[in-house]
């Protein structure tokens, strides 16, 4: 489960948030890629925009729940 207290510092602010536990599997991007980028100089994903709708919220979700360690949190803001 992502903790927000290790939650990477280049993540936009907002709800979803990827902390310092990512592999870089690209599985998010691949899934929600217009919420999650690559830092290309740590080799992590991050939310690079939140979603402002239902559809984009249920994309940020099922990369939480495909993502296989468990990098990305929701704070539910």
């Amino acid at each position: 489960m992502a903790t927000l207290s290790d939650r990477l510092e280049y993540n936009v602010a907002g709800r979803f948030y990827v902390d310092s536990s990512c592999i870089d599997c690209d599985q998010c991007r691949v899934i929600a890629p217009d919420f999650f980028s690559r830092n290309e100089e740590t080799g992590t994903s991050f939310v690079s925009r939140q979603p402002e709708n239902d559809e984009g919220i249920a994309q940020c979700k099922e990369a939480i729940d495909s993502c296989a360690t468990a990098s990305i949190g929701d704070d539910g803001m």
